[in-house]
């Protein structure tokens, strides 16, 4: 099946950061609420008992509310006027206490009990809810980000993406639970007390409702300027964590050229950076604030004033009026709590957007429509015809053809940056030609799922590749859920056995990040263990023996001699042993492949231990 024909300039346009479109191209990009509800809201539909339960307890909260200032009520109306006029008290007395204020008493209590348990219920509700949607959104990003392409990882600093995955994933949970609850349980509160305060007076419930459309539309001035403030904050503190990610994984580079002084300054302007945008967002957010207090006290004083006045013409009772005004109080909750959440909630939908950018970028390499697994590889490579470009750059590699057949070995040799690593690449389908067909077993490997594409492959790099765990998880990553007995294996036949066990836990010694704990040839040898283990039918290796003493390089020379026998291999090197058992030798330059003659077939054996 021929490729489907690309656009100009490519097949496949470099993916650039989330969020970095301009503004014109395509449709109006949705709002930041709308955008990250539609991730949210998926994962919510799982919880739906859990949400449930906790709505129930905001109701129950909400009628602990409205009942709580109801017995106050029956004091100042039944209570008092009785005792100061001498008349006898309704309910009579017990202990010289009139009945009814005892019992008033006791539904304040029991008001407040009920109100506090449904309160704690609600909490631990959504806290739970939110803690496990964080847990899946942030799995659902961080898989999304590892099925990119090389070229969005290449444009993509990788501080910004933890950045992402980590502090904005966080925050978003942290403004659900100390914002968003809060806001639920208040609105709730207001809408039930609006009702009860128009029954009880419609002239003064109408002064409450006239404040509402004044504080929306200053709200939504400043809200606006405050998530514009906290989006600029939150881009300047993904452009930090670029920045320590990148000094941080090159501090041998940094400490070796001493560049601890021009990075710590370059690090301090862009936290300064960072910190003018917080602190604007803070003081927009301090102003609604206060704004908000001035609007809710003039609007207490104007019902307080009237309700004074209907009071004494009669139209409203002291305990109605008590009653009105304790609910103001809980009725203006929303608009406190708005106010004073607007900076975490303007934060969070910063982070919402951040994140939505990131889940709203489609991998540029995916499976097509109709994508099959190949269940048996033999091995047989061919590029037909393939042109590559990096980006907008002149092509890498021009109208290229190739056929490495089952179990051959073709070495592959140039200057740097001709091309070599980006013919394994296609292979490996990290990236797509802008023309011509990438064959496995004859079959165009865009017809094929890439999960059956790269598990095809089994490849060593010229820097060794090791995760921050032990060294039997990093030989079992070649084949998840292997056996110790198969892991063993494989380093006996990486030549890796014998240093493993004289670690001081063994195979279960956990290693240093990146793997700086051992040399480089060791890490090598646990590298081609992974391979061993992984038992694919054809093998890539690029530079694999670069930097490499002469002890070491013989060592892993007889590993990989183990590794590729019986199987189809592609090697990238410069040095003349690793090409010595290669049936061809292909140069590569200008854009094109030509071959070599074949150098004679060497066998190396491995040289004793090295370190």
């Amino acid at each position: 099946m021929s490729r489907r024909a690309a656009p100009p300039g490519g097949a496949h346009p470099p993916a650039g950061p989330p969020g970095d479109a301009h503004p014109s191209a395509g449709p109006p990009r949705p709002s930041a609420l709308r955008a990250t509800l539609r991730h949210l809201l998926p994962l919510l539909r799982g919880r739906r008992a859990l949400i449930a339960l906790g709505l129930t307890a905001v109701l129950v909260e909400v009628l602990a509310t409205l009942a709580e200032p109801w017995p106050l009520k029956i004091v100042i109306d039944d209570v008092i006027p009785a005792v100061l006029a001498g008349a006898p008290v309704p309910g009579g007395e017990l202990f010289g206490v009139p009945v009814l204020a005892l019992v008033a008493a006791g539904g304040v209590l029991a008001a407040a009990a009920l109100r506090a348990g449904a309160s704690y219920l609600a909490t631990v509700c959504f806290a739970t809810v939110g803690s496990r949607v964080t847990v899946d959104l942030r799995a659902a990003a961080y898989r999304h980000v590892l099925a990119q392409s090389l070229r969005y990882h290449q444009s993509v600093p990788s501080g910004d993406l933890l950045a992402r995955l980590t502090a904005d994933v966080t925050r978003l949970q942290e403004v659900a639970v100390t914002a968003g609850l809060p806001m639920l349980a208040s609105v709730a509160t207001f809408a039930g007390m609006t009702v009860v305060m128009l029954i009880l007076d419609p002239l003064l419930a109408l002064v409450v409702l006239a404040v509402i459309p004044l504080f929306l539309r200053g709200a939504k001035r400043a809200g606006g300027e405050v998530t514009d403030a906290a989006r600029s904050s939150r881009k300047a503190e993904g452009a930090v964590a670029g920045l320590v990610g990148e000094s941080l994984g090159a501090v041998r580079v940094v400490q070796a050229y001493r560049l601890e002084e021009p990075l710590w300054q370059r690090f301090a302007a862009s936290s300064r950076k960072g910190l003018t945008t917080g602190v604007r967002a803070q003081r927009l957010a301090a102003g609604l604030e206060r704004r908000t207090d001035l609007l809710i006290g003039a609007a207490t004083a104007v019902v307080l004033l009237a309700g004074t006045l209907r009071v004494t013409g009669g139209a409203l009772t002291l305990g109605e009026l008590v009653v009105f005004v304790s609910y103001l109080k809980s009725a203006f909750k929303p608009m406190r709590n708005l106010a004073k959440y607007t900076g975490r909630i303007s934060r969070a939908t910063a982070s919402g957007e951040r994140i939505a950018e990131l889940l709203d970028t489609e991998p540029d390499l995916r499976d097509s429509t109709g994508a099959r697994p190949l269940r048996r590889v033999v091995g047989d490579l061919r590029l037909d015809a393939v042109s590559v470009a990096h980006g907008a750059g002149p092509p890498v590699l021009r109208r290229v053809d190739l056929h490495v057949r089952p179990g051959e070995r073709v070495g592959l040799t140039g200057p740097s940056g001709a091309g070599k690593s980006t013919v394994l690449a296609l292979f490996l389908r990290l990236l797509d030609p802008r023309a011509g067909t990438v064959r496995l077993d004859g079959h165009d490997v865009t017809d094929l799922t890439l999960a059956s594409v790269r598990s095809s492959f089994a490849v060593v790099l010229q820097e060794a590749v090791l995760f921050h765990g032990s060294v039997a998880d990093n030989i079992r990553m070649g084949r998840p859920g292997a056996t110790d007995e198969q892991v063993r294996a494989a380093a006996v036949a990486a030549d890796a056995d014998a240093f493993v066990r004289a670690l001081p836990d063994g195979y279960d010694t956990v290693l240093a990040e990146r793997g700086d704990s051992l040399s480089g040839g060791q890490r090598q040898r646990i590298a081609i263990a992974r391979a061993i283990l992984r038992d694919a039918p054809v093998v890539l290796l690029d530079e694999p023996t670069t930097g490499l003493d002469a002890a070491s390089r013989r060592a892993v020379l007889g590993a990989l001699e183990r590794l590729t026998a019986g199987r189809t291999v592609l090697v990238v090197a410069h040095h003349d042993e690793l090409l010595a058992s290669c049936h061809r030798v292909l140069h590569v330059a200008e854009g094109r492949v030509d071959e070599r003659p074949a150098a004679p077939t060497v066998r190396l054996e491995p040289a004793g231990e090295a370190r």
